[in-house]
C-alpha cells in the first residue's frame, strides 16, 4: 500500500471513510504496542492471548501493507 493511502475497510457491509480506516489502522498499531509491554499478564493465559493477538495483528498488517 502506498504510504498516502489508507486500506479499504468494510464493517457489516459499510465501507469506512478514509479517516475511519486510518483510525482503525492506528488503533491496531496502538494495541500492538500495548501488547509489547505484557499488558495481558505474564501467566500462561496472558502469554497465550498475547501470542494469538500478535499473530492476528501480523495477518492484518500483511493485508494492509501489501
Amino acid at each position: 500500500m502506498p504510504r498516502d493511502r489508507e486500506p479499504s475497510i468494510e464493517v457489516n457491509g459499510v465501507a469506512l471513510t478514509t479517516a475511519q480506516a486510518m483510525t482503525v489502522r492506528v488503533a491496531i498499531e496502538s494495541f500492538a504496542s500495548d501488547l509489547q509491554g505484557g499488558s495481558l499478564g505474564d501467566d500462561e493465559h496472558g502469554k497465550a492471548m498475547t501470542a494469538a493477538y500478535k499473530a492476528r495483528i501480523d495477518e492484518i498488517r500483511e493485508i494492509i501493507f501489501r
